[in-house]
């Protein structure tokens, strides 16, 4: 038997801009309203599904292994935008990027306020 992750429900002031947010940044599919629902599809099959609501949103934390080619992408779009975007998960490294196990991260803000987080490595080489 196996599990897989299969999708979450992320929480957002407006999901359409949140979903489209995510999707231009890591060159993803355009974003599918599903019910209630507009879906961000992952690579392996997993999804991001923003929901609105209008209650306060406690910024969560997500983060993605992307190939050295759309880590180029997402931080050539972030800096064009002028995204502040950190190295670390504290924001003391602001608009760094960090280079841990041989790869390279950063961390950003969607409109929402939850923080993303883009790598190239798993963390501890894995």
């Amino acid at each position: 038997m196996s599990v897989r992750f299969n999708h979450t429900i992320i929480h957002a002031k407006d999901k359409v801009a949140s979903a489209q947010f995510l999707a231009e940044l890591l060159g993803l599919p355009a974003p599918q309203p599903f019910g209630h629902f507009q879906v961000v599809k992952l690579t392996d099959g997993a999804s991001l599904d923003y929901m609105t609501t209008n209650e306060p949103i406690h910024g969560q934390h997500y983060a993605f292994l992307v190939t050295e080619e759309v880590f180029d992408s997402l931080i050539a779009k972030i800096r064009d935008r002028k995204l502040q975007h950190w190295a670390d998960p504290f924001g003391h490294a602001v608009n760094q990027i960090n280079t841990h196990d041989g790869g390279r991260g950063v961390y950003f803000q969607d409109p929402s306020g939850h923080y993303m987080e883009a790598i190239t490595v798993p963390y501890g080489g894995w």
